[in-house]
């Protein structure tokens, strides 16, 4: 059904679970390793692999960035509370079993404010939140043959279990109402500013391609002027802020298509596909799956002391909106040019670059631009890009200096990126510096003049303009390099008599 006619007919109702992984330096309850990339099944021992006699120890940098993550969201955080087995078979889950919290999670009952554009200005929408527990996740698995990557079609599955053990945090709101034709919005803003808090907090890189961060979509619909929720569905390991909203979108215009026609929603699990936007049925939720939890035999309650409690709250990093208003307050910016600033992830690189010595419009625009484009060309992140905060000031220093100009600017970053020193350390080996001597400009201009007959007759003749063409001359001579701004004045006094 077409979303508008849809939004007439039904309210959405959302529900997000939200997965993070913590960026520890070992796993949940071993001391193994939990860096992205490594060779398959390398990174695993007889704790993650769940063998017979192996015993769990708890990760205080887990429990701590656990904590830190509730009270950012403002939850309350348990005197005291236990971890449960939850008890299932599947093939990346050595164990068949997940460590993990079911009645008594570590944070409960908060919230996170979110603003999107609304009809008449920013909306600020929040949203609650039910619980934040801990747990373990699960290995990776490969399906081999198909198409798709998924197991309907493949010839085989093999399994990593590098994933398996590294500590998860799962986020769980509560049902999202009220927010009618602006649901996908707000569920990609709720998406969006939880990245950005578990980035200020520095307890995951929150990495969506690398699955770091995955949200599980919940939607379903309610006849308006009825109070009672529609059936849902669960979009599982949504993996971009984009898909977020886009899964919510095709959902909404789904289910009101089926109910419409009389038809009834399933409770499922379903998959999302970026090429189409659209979902596709998972496994049926409708009979509840007896996980059998128990507390876990195997590890001591968890009991935080109060004043460690305050201690990390005390803490606690400026909150990305309140840094968003104060960054766009001191560096005069639109909203437009703040949004896009958070897009490119330049916001912590150009605060750097300012804390540096640049000024923040010079330190924006390198980063925006030249830095961004490179970026884009290599197909990597902003902050990957082998140059530091530093060095981009110290290129706007030599700018501001006069040594160097825009256009060798970009010749030294061009060197920098390609690992031939420091800006400095470019500028000299390459020869970059600003021609800004008049004895030194004097013969390249009287060359320029006699080359350039037609030009100098109409400055000689009052055309000013015209010089224009006699400083590009002189800057294509001295190959950029020449002080535009002391050509043209040398230029004009020559022409003047």
């Amino acid at each position: 059904m077409p979303y508008d006619e849809a939004l007439a007919r039904y309210e959405p109702v959302l529900g997000i679970e939200t997965h993070i992984e913590l960026g520890t330096s070992s796993k949940m309850f071993c001391g193994c390793a939990t860096a992205f990339g490594a060779e398959p099944n390398t990174q695993v021992c007889p704790v993650c692999l769940g063998l017979p006699g192996s015993l769990p120890v708890v990760n205080r940098a887990a429990i701590e960035s656990t904590i830190k993550i509730g009270l950012a969201l403002n939850c309350s955080i348990a005197e005291w509370c236990r971890f449960a087995r939850k008890n299932y078979f599947y093939p990346d889950m050595p164990k068949n079993y997940q460590i993990s919290q079911y009645d008594e999670p570590l944070c409960v009952e908060g919230h996170l404010d979110v603003e999107i554009e609304g009809d008449d200005g920013p909306e600020v929408h929040r949203i609650a939140i039910e619980r934040v527990h801990m747990e373990e996740d699960t290995g990776k698995s490969l399906h081999v043959g198909g198409s798709t990557g998924r197991i309907h079609g493949a010839d085989h599955s093999l399994v990593d279990y590098n994933r398996a053990g590294i500590p998860l945090v799962e986020i769980v709101t509560k049902p999202i109402e009220a927010t009618g034709a602006k649901a996908p919005l707000v569920a990609r803003a709720y998406a969006t500013e939880l990245r950005e808090l578990m980035r200020a907090l520095g307890v995951s890189d929150v990495r969506m391609e690398e699955g770091s961060m995955r949200c599980d979509v919940n939607v379903s619909l309610m006849p308006r002027g009825s109070s009672q929720w529609g059936t849902r569905t669960e979009t599982k390991n949504v993996n971009s802020l984009r898909s977020v909203e886009r899964s919510v979108l095709h959902e909404i215009e789904r289910q009101a298509g089926i109910l419409a026609g009389g038809g009834r929603i399933i409770q499922e699990t379903r998959h999302f596909h970026e090429d189409t936007g659209s979902t596709t049925s998972g496994r049926s939720k409708e009979e509840a799956q007896d996980y059998r939890y128990f507390p876990e035999p195997d590890l001591v309650p968890v009991a935080p002391a109060g004043d460690w409690i305050e201690e990390l709250r005390a803490g606690l990093p400026e909150r990305p909106a309140a840094r968003r208003a104060r960054v766009k307050a001191d560096w005069g910016l639109t909203d437009k040019e703040l949004q896009d600033v958070v897009n490119a992830g330049a916001l912590d690189l150009i605060e750097q670059t300012i804390a540096a010595g640049a000024d923040p419009a010079a330190a924006r625009k390198w980063w925006m631009n030249e830095l961004s484009r490179r970026a884009t060309a290599l197909a990597v992140e902003l902050a990957a890009l082998p140059i530091t905060a530093e060095q981009v000031a110290r290129v706007q220093a030599m700018v501001t200096a006069g040594d160097l100009n825009d256009k060798l600017a970009r010749q030294v970053f061009e060197g920098v990126l390609a690992g031939e020193g420091t800006p400095d350390e470019v500028a000299a080996a390459r020869g970059l510096k600003i021609v800004s001597d008049d004895g030194a400009l004097a013969g390249i201009i009287d060359q320029v003049i006699a080359d350039n007959a037609d030009a100098a007759d109409k400055v000689r003749a009052g055309k000013v303009a015209a010089a224009g063409a006699l400083v590009g001359a002189v800057m294509k001579a001295t190959r950029g390099q020449a002080d535009a701004g002391r050509a043209r004045e040398l230029i004009l006094e020559r022409l003047s008599g």
